[in-house]
């Protein structure tokens, strides 16, 4: 990794601990739903490997924090960032609870596995010459494709914004995004201007982090950032 990419801003995805319907494959849209002590233990331990001073995710990198307003969502933020790892008060300016970042809608299906989804709209004769795909035919009585683009495509543009005027290093410029497996799955593709739908399979597991960034420290060069260097704090790295 170059000097110029260790100082480009990036941006950091996690996905929500495990709560009891995605333990069991319900598809979890707008319900609010508390994580397992096991999805809890998820959090915990990813900000006890990668949070702190001198860690990849250090607070103090942070320009801004967007998280989703469901329950699941900001227990995960309470348990990854405490209060304490901020020091300096009024670090709440740094946070927007947000519904562009909210799971995707599911509409009719929610709480529902995806074999029973498949039963209901073939019972109402749907489907009959492809099988069902949310990503390209969205839910009944929930967002489609375009809703969801559209949103992602809105809170993008605001991070872009915000890191713009940190390409080229100097003060914290990082953003954190705490969100939902599927919906973090769309945002990463329309971040490097993937249509939602595009074949591009990824795996987010709960409590998992992913890494977005840029390539060349260009703000027009949005990237997948597939690996960061792992290396010691040196004393003066940290803040």
């Amino acid at each position: 990794m170059s000097d110029r990419d260790a100082r480009t801003p990036r941006v950091f995805i996690v996905r929500h601990g495990e709560t009891d319907w995605a333990k069991s494959g319900r598809y979890t849209g707008t319900t609010d739903i508390e994580l397992t002590k096991v999805g809890a233990a998820q959090v915990s331990s990813t900000a006890a490997m990668i949070v702190g001073a001198g860690k990849p995710l250090d607070p103090s990198s942070l320009a801004h924090i967007f998280v989703s307003p469901r329950k699941r969502a900001r227990k995960t933020f309470e348990l990854l960032l405490p209060q304490s790892s901020f020091g300096a008060a009024g670090w709440e300016e740094r946070v927007t609870y947000t519904e562009h970042i909210a799971e995707w809608d599911y509409g009719d299906y929610e709480g529902l596995k995806f074999a029973e989804i498949i039963q209901l709209r073939q019972g109402k004769g749907l489907d009959r010459e492809r099988e069902w795909n949310i990503w390209r035919d969205g839910c009944e009585g929930g967002e489609s494709m375009k809703q969801v683009s559209d949103r992602l495509d809105k809170l993008i543009s605001q991070i872009r914004e915000i890191q713009r005027p940190h390409m080229n290093g100097g003060e914290a410029g990082n953003v954190l995004l705490v969100a939902h497996g599927l919906v973090l799955r769309c945002f990463a593709k329309r971040w490097i201007r993937y249509s939602v739908d595009s074949p591009l399979p990824m795996m987010l597991a709960p409590g998992a982090v992913a890494v977005l960034s840029y390539k060349n420290g260009n703000i027009d060069e949005p990237a997948l950032c597939l690996g960061l260097e792992l290396r010691k704090a040196e004393p003066s790295d940290v803040i």
